[in-house]
């Protein structure tokens, strides 16, 4: 199945999908997972507190950032497809950031965790049926289909992907 329109996704989100290179959200989970371990993994344990500009995130914070939203993606997505008519609330990054206490937390506590989750939303998406990848809901007060949460996850996984490789390494 190929990619929504991005006429149907919020605006917001059209910079995430359109870094997905893949038309099936499987293949798209899969091979980002790839690449993102492959990278993490090799980030040496003394850099994960780095921050390149003061006041940014660290790149510990990155990754439990990259749980939570994983996470809350994903709930959107079941959500959805199980037909759930109720607005799904929003959250916001920055205080999820601040309050995760993620400088904390060890990269190989980080990474099995992100690993977990990762592992469970590959699970998620491909347990969907077609009907049900097209089921529409309401989230943080716009409309999105179950199938453009997956693309946005993996969008929004690459994009820190990128800044990551671009300004922390």
């Amino acid at each position: 199945m190929p990619k929504p329109p991005l006429n149907t996704i919020p605006t917001f989100f059209h910079r995430y999908v359109n870094l997905v290179q893949e038309d099936e959200v499987s293949t798209a989970l899969r091979n980002n997972t790839g690449a993102m371990f492959s990278f993490l993994e090799k980030i040496p344990e003394e850099k994960w507190s780095h921050r390149y500009v003061e006041g940014k995130w660290s790149i510990r914070e990155i990754v439990q950032h990259l749980i939570d939203a994983e996470r809350i993606f994903s709930y959107r997505a079941l959500c959805i497809s199980r037909g759930e008519k109720q607005s799904l609330p929003g959250f916001e990054e920055n205080d999820y950031a601040a309050a995760s206490e993620a400088d904390r937390r060890s990269k190989e506590e980080l990474l099995s965790e992100f690993r977990s989750v990762r592992d469970s939303t590959e699970k998620l998406f491909a347990s969907f049926s077609e009907e049900q990848l097209h089921k529409t809901g309401v989230s943080n007060n716009n409309s999105i289909s179950v199938d453009a949460i997956g693309f946005l996850t993996v969008g929004h996984g690459q994009h820190h992907l990128n800044v990551l490789q671009e300004r922390y390494i």
